[in-house]
């Protein structure tokens, strides 16, 4: 059943009846497969990956590196959950190496993401310092390539 899976990452679009053909399945088997992934939590949603870029949408996205102390008995849970309940963290990882959570925010100007470093992320209890990196352009992002960048004409003197 881990076909199923792998078919549902790569294409979340595709309907039991299309993997239930792919995998040589019954529809009926793959729907129940499916019904149980969720259920376990296993599947834990279904995302459309957007190219904001090219719509009229401002936005800007950042990489904050976090360094914290953990806490006895509880290690980074109890941080981790504090930030990772506040809207604007899109993702958060515990990491190995020189900072200790990763977390990818959006906001709508640098500013709004300079406040929330600063007023929110950086107040948190038991956070030791923080390191803000602006993602300028997106090329893959979730095994998806964004457009190809233009090539540039620069130094052509044709």
């Amino acid at each position: 059943m881990d076909n199923i899976l792998k078919l549902l990452e790569d294409d979340a679009t595709l309907t039991p009846r299309d993997i239930a053909a792919m995998c040589g399945q019954s529809e009926a088997d793959v729907k129940k497969a499916i019904d149980g992934y969720e259920k376990e939590g296993v599947i834990l949603g279904y995302k459309t990956l957007v190219d904001w870029d090219k719509t009229e949408r401002e936005y800007v996205s950042a990489l904050i590196e976090v360094k914290i102390t953990p806490q006895r008995d509880r290690g980074f849970d109890r941080v981790a959950e504090k930030i990772y309940n506040y809207p604007e963290v899109k993702s958060l990882y515990l990491m190995s190496g020189g900072f200790d959570l990763c977390v990818l925010i959006e906001g709508k100007t640098m500013k709004e993401v300079a406040y929330f470093v600063a007023q929110k992320l950086a107040t948190v209890e038991d956070v030791i310092s923080t390191a803000t990196h602006f993602v300028l352009r997106k090329y893959k992002d979730k095994g998806v390539i964004y457009a190809a960048p233009e090539p540039d004409e620069r130094g052509n003197c044709n």
